[in-house]
C-alpha cells in the first residue's frame, strides 16, 4: 500500500513539476499579450464555453485513482475516498491555469477587437442558440452533404458513361445499313 501511494504521489509530483516548467518557459508571444487583450480572450472563451468539455478531467482522474487504489487496498476504502476527494478539491483551484492557457491560445489567434465581438455575439441569445443547436445543424448538414455527394457521384458516372459511349459509337466505322460480321 505505501509503495503504491508513494508511486502515485511521485507521478503527481512529476506532472506538477512539468506544468510548472511549462509555465516558466512560455514563449515570448504569451508575454506580448496585453491585460485587456487577455481579458477579452477570457470573455470570449467564457461566452463560448470553450473549456467546458474539460470540466470532467479532475473528477474522472479522482474517480479512476479511487478505483485503482481501492482495488489494490480494499481495507482502506474509506481513507482512500476521503484523501482523494480532499486532494481533488484542493486541485480544483488549478482550473484557472486551463482558463489562462485557453485565453492565451485565443489571444494569439484573434485580435482584442475580434475577441470582444466574439464574446458579445456568443453571450447574446442568438450566439447561445448557435452553441446549443450548432452540433445538431452540423450533423444535418453532414447528412445532406453525404446524400448530395452520392447523387453527384452517380450523375457524374452516368453522364461520363453516356458521353464516352457516344464518342465510342462515333469512332466506329459506318456500314451504311450493312451489318458487320460477328467476330469468332
Amino acid at each position: 500500500m505505501t509503495m503504491t501511494l508513494v508511486h502515485h504521489y511521485r507521478v503527481i509530483a512529476g506532472a506538477a513539476c512539468a506544468l510548472a516548467l511549462a509555465t516558466v518557459w512560455q514563449p515570448a508571444a504569451a508575454q506580448d499579450v496585453s491585460d485587456t487583450h487577455l481579458a477579452a480572450a477570457r470573455a470570449a472563451i467564457t461566452s463560448l464555453s470553450a473549456t467546458a468539455p474539460y470540466d470532467d478531467i479532475l473528477p474522472a482522474a479522482a474517480h479512476a485513482l479511487k478505483n485503482e487504489l481501492i482495488q489494490k487496498n480494499p481495507d482502506l476504502q474509506a481513507a482512500i475516498i476521503e484523501v482523494v476527494d480532499q486532494k481533488a478539491l484542493a486541485l480544483a483551484a488549478r482550473r484557472g491555469d486551463l482558463e489562462r492557457e485557453a485565453a492565451l491560445a485565443y489571444a494569439k489567434v484573434f485580435t482584442e477587437a475580434e475577441l470582444n465581438e466574439m464574446a458579445a455575439f456568443y453571450a447574446s441569445a442568438t450566439g447561445q442558440k448557435v452553441l446549443e443547436t450548432g452540433p445538431i445543424v452540423a450533423r444535418e448538414v453532414d447528412q445532406a452533404a453525404q446524400i448530395w455527394q452520392r447523387g453527384i457521384a452517380r450523375d457524374l458516372a452516368a453522364e461520363v458513361g453516356q458521353e464516352l459511349e457516344a464518342r465510342y459509337q462515333a469512332m466506329q466505322p459506318q456500314t451504311d445499313g450493312e451489318e458487320t460480321p460477328a467476330e469468332e
